[in-house]
């Protein structure tokens, strides 16, 4: 695999794990007992951090990624082990 390929893989890794790590650890006013600010939506965050959350999508899409290109390079998992469908049995005879 190039190496323009894999930082392809980290990138689009990287973006979804940030997505979807960002609404952990993330406190709304009334759950910190913190007052609101006029015109403040009710779920504004109020202890929203991107260092931690661009250190950790860092992190785990590193591993990720290195998963995922390990599994290119030796084939651990391939698309024949992901089919749920079984082969059809092979008809054997005359139809009629």
């Amino acid at each position: 695999m190039q190496w323009t390929s894999i930082l392809a893989v980290y990138f689009l890794i990287w973006v979804m794990t940030a997505f979807v790590m960002l609404p952990f650890g993330v406190r709304t006013a009334d759950e910190a007992g913190v007052a609101k600010v006029a015109g403040q939506a009710d779920s504004a965050p109020v202890n929203f951090r991107p260092g931690k959350l661009v250190i950790r999508a860092t992190v785990i899409a590193a591993l990720l990624t290195s998963l995922f290109v390990l599994n290119f390079e030796y084939g651990w998992i391939t698309a024949a082990d992901l089919n749920p469908f079984p082969e059809p049995p092979s008809q054997i005879g005359p139809r009629g």
